[in-house]
């Protein structure tokens, strides 16, 4: 599974790392640290991922499964 954040539509919320931030790192901005990349999730997040992005008021992180 992967995780994709669109970079020109994350307005920085940070509700992904509230709920999940054993995966969302944030950055010294305060956007994810992974924002406008797509990125490979472990196994072992991959609960807290979608988690993370069913929190996202902006709806601009996609799960790719």
């Amino acid at each position: 599974m992967k995780v994709k954040i669109d970079g020109e539509n994350c307005c920085g919320h940070a509700r992904c790392w509230v709920t999940a931030p054993e995966f969302y790192k944030l950055d010294e901005t305060g956007y994810a640290e992974f924002r406008g990349k797509t990125v490979d999730v472990p196994p072992e997040m991959e609960a807290a991922a979608k988690r993370g992005a069913n929190t996202c008021p902006d709806r601009c992180i996609t799960i790719i499964e």
